[in-house]
């Protein structure tokens, strides 16, 4: 059967866009890594300009008192938001934040990593609205992939102004956080809605049994977002320690870590073995794609524990870092990709039409 045209586009979208929402990971991790985040301190403009400066006698001699106020300005009306709405353990920690208050010196090669992670940001808003675009035939056949790339694009949207915050608020962990999740939920999205658009694929093996490791992929899957955000929260200790130290004595920074570190260091070897297990499951299945997916997720799984490693026991290579980050979102996309396979093998009866997908 000949896949139709607009299946094919929106296929070729959509993991690009993946692709690239993966590059951004990336990215961020290195504006992190670097301690690039705050290389613009306002936003969507970087010190006020859509092209930033190079050089320090290009801004106002008081620029850090000017850009202080605005996001000092912008966050209590965000405190003063949340707390309407009821959150007001996030609007205190807003107000308590006390880095808010710091504004940093410019320096020109921070202020360009962020900036082009702005950039980036800013074309992948133009990959998920074409991949919209490419979505509208489904409208008609299949609206579930319409709705998750549209969803995908709005929270995209929603990312951005997100990012605002974060840029405002020096970091906040929480925001942070989220950001980080958010980022995840769309690469999430986009993977199902891919998947999705290929009913007429009929080069699924069926499967059927008893046994159901459906709740074993959640439940893997799930625990590796949890060790992403504690990753988040080990990447924040990791930058107190190193601002205590005036990122100097790098060597020591592992030491001056708390029981976050620990428990994501130990919940890295609990996951090892559960991943183990289901992998070894997987491959008792008489279908290739998903042994082929547990041998990646093994794979990556086994680069992400040696980048782990390398961090703990080699002072935190800066380079290393936003790797170790990166390899940590592909592994959530693969073990989700695996649900989503999984799930089309367990429920293929055989005959496949087009244009729904069996997930």
């Amino acid at each position: 059967m000949i896949t139709p045209a607009f299946v094919r586009r929106f296929r070729f979208i959509g993991l690009v866009t993946v692709v690239a929402v993966y590059l951004l990971i990336a990215v961020g991790g290195i504006v992190r890594s670097t301690g690039s985040g705050m290389g613009c301190p306002d936003w969507p403009k970087c010190f006020g300009t859509w092209i930033p400066p190079t050089q320090a006698s290009q801004l106002p001699a008081n620029y850090k008192e000017v850009y202080l106020a605005q996001r000092v300005a912008k966050n209590t009306r965000l405190a003063n938001t949340l707390q309407r709405l009821g959150f007001k353990q996030v609007a205190s920690e807003i107000f308590a934040h006390p880095t808010q208050y710091i504004e940093t010196d410019f320096n020109v090669t921070k202020t360009w990593i962020e900036y082009l992670n702005r950039l980036l940001g800013a074309l992948i808003g133009v990959f998920i609205f074409l991949t919209v675009v490419c979505a509208l035939p489904y409208w008609n056949r299949d609206r579930t992939v319409f709705l998750l790339a549209l969803g995908a694009f709005l929270l995209t949207g929603f990312q951005g102004w997100l990012g605002s915050l974060v840029v405002s608020t020096n970091l906040l962990p929480i925001l942070v956080t989220v950001h980080m999740g958010l980022a995840l939920l769309i690469v999430a999205m986009l993977i199902y809605a891919v998947i999705r658009s290929q009913r007429h694929d009929s080069t699924v093996e069926p499967l059927s049994g008893s046994f159901s490791l459906t709740p074993w992929l959640w439940a893997i899957t799930l625990l590796t977002f949890v060790q992403i955000v504690l990753g988040t929260q080990v990447r924040e200790e990791v930058d107190m320690v190193a601002a205590a130290a005036g990122h100097s004595n790098r060597g020591d920074w592992v030491e001056q870590l708390g029981s976050i570190f620990k428990f994501h260091r130990t919940f890295s070897a609990f996951l090892l073995v559960l991943n183990a297990y289901v992998a070894y499951q997987l491959y008792l299945l008489p279908s290739q794609q998903l042994r082929k997916l547990a041998a990646v997720n093994m794979g990556i799984i086994g680069l992400e524990i040696g980048a782990g490693i390398t961090l703990a026991y080699f002072a935190l290579p800066a380079a290393v870092q936003p790797i170790h980050l990166t390899l940590a979102t592909v592994l959530f996309g693969t073990q989700f990709l695996t649900i989503v396979q999984y799930r089309r093998a367990t429920k293929l009866t055989g005959q496949v039409t087009y244009p729904g997908v069996v997930a």
